[in-house]
């Protein structure tokens, strides 16, 4: 996956925004938008499956209450799923 850094998210900065920020400014955002694009199709990876990989045992989002969409994966363990699980077809 390739990610390309975008400048700060401006709805945070618009007051009738339902994504205003009133602790964010253009020089201190509190988030960025960034655009991300797939560079291969990959298969689906279960939760169970991440969970079954010893390794993977303190990734965040398998942490109660963790949330995909904004939880972060460390460089190790990025490397782990995509060359490791993803590269194994599944059984």
């Amino acid at each position: 996956m390739r990610r390309s850094p975008r400048p700060a998210g401006p709805t945070q900065f618009e007051r009738t925004s339902p994504y205003f920020d009133a602790a964010a400014s253009p020089e201190k955002p509190r988030w960025l938008l960034v655009d991300v694009k797939a560079l291969r199709k990959t298969r689906l990876l279960s939760l169970a499956e991440l969970r079954a990989t010893p390794a993977l045992a303190d990734l965040l989002v398998l942490k109660k209450g963790s949330r995909l969409s904004i939880t972060p994966v460390s460089d190790e363990h990025w490397h782990l799923i995509v060359d490791g699980l993803l590269a194994v077809p599944r059984a």
